[in-house]
């Protein structure tokens, strides 16, 4: 079997601009088609990934068999040159040809992906809705500032099932502007106001649902510890994101300043990018994008590297129903697993639509699809209206 065709779909969005999925879709020589995701669908940089995609099929995977995933992924991470220096758009890249093959092995065996990675450990996967500061439920994209309207959002959230939230009460200020460098030490004022908005939650919803505290990596070290102590005492689930990857101490200086397990992880490339964390013991929770990460392949290391140092999994997914799949997919397998996180854009139709599978959590749980692959494909009618490049081998 060889690879003899691949799509690929830089989504434009018009109901909402700034979301831009990079998916691909690879054909073999026996009409197999499996589908991945460069997982750049935020921020700054989906023309490079979806280029980097059409790099790395050109040179490594046309004409390759979708069967030796590993051989593929040695190729392209030690031929490409630059993935030995790492970064998310060449590993977005080679995630996304990675997933489409683990997709064709799924079908060409006839089972769904998570038999080929060890089977089902985890029968149900506990959801928690996520970046509640966008609202929560609607198609509109908000930008809450008022305690109340955080606090409306989260019990919409307990309504559908969920027993867990997060949100990021620092992403945006009392006038709606978001917030993109908070390294500075905060105010008593500010904090106040980003504390309030916890607080209407916690109030809210009350002990028994967990809140995760979300913040982007906006924050430094010592402002992060300032929100840190502010809050402890709302019991919360976790501080994710509390500084940026750039200099792996950070992280432990958070970690031993705050009571709050500390989790973080999606700006974190491959094991070795991993490792210092793991090392030093600051992180609680690792929370791998499988689209940027290195694919399944990877992830799945990953997931067992952090297994040995007693540190959780939760897969971070922000993108198409794509990378919701194949998180549903490591996350029933891996013994590790701690929660799902569910997006409020995947709720959203302009998402949804993307694909011919709505992936959504009963009651705030998920299971994994049971088709063969990773049970989910593209929706021709949409995707062909953004623009694409196709390859023939």
């Amino acid at each position: 079997m060889k690879i003899v065709k691949a799509e690929i779909f830089d989504i434009e969005c018009p109901k909402r601009p700034p979301w831009h999925p990079v998916l691909l879709r690879l054909e073999t020589d026996e009409g197999l088609m499996g589908v991945g995701e460069a997982a750049m669908a935020y921020g700054i940089g989906r023309s490079a990934a979806a280029h980097m995609v059409k790099n790395l099929v050109e040179s490594f995977a046309m004409g390759a068999d979708p069967m030796s995933n590993e051989l593929l992924w040695e190729r392209m991470y030690r031929e490409s040159f630059w993935g030995l220096g790492g970064g998310a758009v060449v590993f977005a890249g080679i995630s996304a040809i990675d997933m489409a093959c683990w997709d064709i092995k799924g079908k060409a065996a006839g089972l769904p992906v998570y038999k080929l990675l060890g089977g089902k450990t985890n029968p149900t996967l506990r959801s928690y809705a996520s970046q509640l500061q966008f609202g929560w439920g609607q198609e509109k994209v908000e930008s809450l500032t008022d305690p109340k309207a955080y606090a409306d959002a989260a019990l919409r959230a307990v309504a559908e099932g969920y027993t867990c939230v997060k949100v990021d009460p620092l992403m945006f200020d009392a006038g709606g502007k978001r917030h993109y460098d908070l390294t500075r030490m905060f105010q008593p004022k500010q904090i106040r106001m980003y504390v309030e908005r916890l607080e209407a939650i916690r109030d809210a919803v009350g002990s028994d649902i967990d809140i995760i505290l979300e913040v982007h990596g906006a924050t430094s070290a010592t402002s992060a510890l300032q929100i840190a102590r502010a809050c402890e005492h709302l019991d919360i689930f976790y501080y994710e994101e509390p500084v940026n990857y750039q200099n792996s101490r950070l992280h432990d200086k958070v970690a031993r300043g705050t009571r709050i397990p500390i989790a973080g992880g999606e700006r974190i490339y491959t094991r070795s990018g991993l490792r210092p964390y793991l090392e030093d013991q600051s992180l609680d929770v690792i929370q791998p994008d499988i689209g940027l990460t290195g694919g399944l392949t990877e992830a799945k290391k990953v997931c067992d590297y952090a297994h040995m140092y007693d540190v959780g999994v939760q897969a971070h997914v922000c993108g198409s129903p794509i990378s919701t799949a194949a998180a549903l997919h490591l996350e029933t397998v891996i013994p590790n697993f701690t929660i799902h996180e569910h997006h409020t854009y995947a709720q959203k139709s302009w998402n949804i639509e993307l694909c011919d599978v709505d992936l959504q959590p009963e009651r705030g749980t998920f299971t994994v699809p049971e088709t063969a692959g990773l049970g989910i494909g593209l929706n021709d009618a949409v995707v062909y209206k953004s623009p694409n490049i196709v390859m023939k081998a």
